[in-house]
């Protein structure tokens, strides 16, 4: 090889990037809506993964006090997490106090490593980390498939682990979170802002977007009725709209799913097999929801194994 030859690979393996290292690019805000004083949210798309929306596919916000910053849910992919913590800094300088993950899928927690450097608490559910262990390097091998190990991001073990209720404070502002048993997952919280009447629910709510069942569609049933009773006015859900109007947006996501378990029961009362409740359970629902066909038999097959051992 001619020395000159030699140079010009030594100079361009120096200006590649290192495994693991992400050439650092000045990250433009979202457009955030602002859906009580100081909450706010950006609306993720009603699509699955690809590299045009970076996994920009959940409902992601913060909520601004008067010492500090809490982060709901960072985002999709590293890029989701870096545009949400530009839109931060945006509006605030203070320091971002905690970043808290609503449960473990990422489209919620993959935009972590976003915010590392600010060095948050991360709040999970207590039994979050487990499942993380369980599934999250398939989950980022998964994502990365779509967008790139680099692109993909990672989530955030958590260290701050809620059993029961937690508050947050922010100065001037609490947040109340509070751990579910399982419903949509085994690892949801939700987290209340009393002074605006905002209840973040993360995917305990789908609007518009069919719901995906992860955990108990009893327990996901029950888990909305107790949520009902509190004072909240207005929720964000973790799929849908900003802000919708609480508890009366609970109403499409309680027919589904009641009507899934009304019909698997139905079903199995008749001896019929999970292979008849797949191709004919919730098909009423088809035109009421958003990917219906990317989730309806998934959630089928999930609820006809939990209730044949009812």
């Amino acid at each position: 090889m001619r020395r000159r030859d030699a140079l010009l690979l030594a100079t361009l393996a120096a200006m590649r990037p290192a495994r693991g290292i992400a050439t650092p690019v000045a990250a433009a805000p979202f457009a955030m809506v602002e859906v009580a004083p100081g909450i706010h949210v950006r609306q993720g798309v009603h699509e699955e993964a690809t590299v045009e929306n970076q996994d920009g596919i959940a409902n992601i916000g913060f909520v601004i006090g008067s010492a500090s910053v809490a982060v709901l849910d960072p985002g999709g992919s590293r890029a989701d997490g870096e545009r949400l913590r530009a839109s931060i800094r945006e509006r605030t300088d203070l320091p971002i106090r905690y970043v808290v993950l609503t449960h473990m899928h990422p489209d919620h927690v993959f935009g972590a490593v976003a915010f590392a450097a600010d060095k948050p608490a991360f709040v999970g559910h207590a039994r979050m980390a487990g499942m993380l262990v369980q599934r999250g390097e398939f989950y980022r091998n998964s994502l990365a498939d779509v967008l790139g190990i680099e692109e993909a991001g990672d989530y955030a073990k958590p260290d701050l682990l809620v059993e029961g209720t937690m508050t947050l404070d922010l100065g001037a502002r609490s947040l109340r979170v509070q751990a579910h048993p399982t419903a949509h997952t085994d690892n949801d919280l939700s987290i209340l802002d009393e002074a605006t009447g905002t209840l973040w629910l993360g995917d305990l709510l789908f609007v518009d977007r069919v719901p995906a069942l992860d955990g108990s569609i009893l327990g996901w049933l029950a888990q909305t009725k107790a949520l009902r009773s509190s004072p909240a006015t207005r929720a964000v859900p973790g799929h849908g709209p900003v802000a919708v109007p609480w508890p009366a947006a609970a109403l499409p996501q309680e027919r589904y799913l009641g009507g899934l378990v009304r019909d698997i029961r139905a079903i199995i009362s008749h001896g019929g097999d999970i292979e008849q409740a797949v191709a004919t359970v919730g098909l009423a629902e088809r035109d009421h929801w958003m990917l219906f066909d990317d989730y309806n038999g998934r959630n089928v097959t999930s609820a006809f194994k939990e209730l044949e051992w009812e």
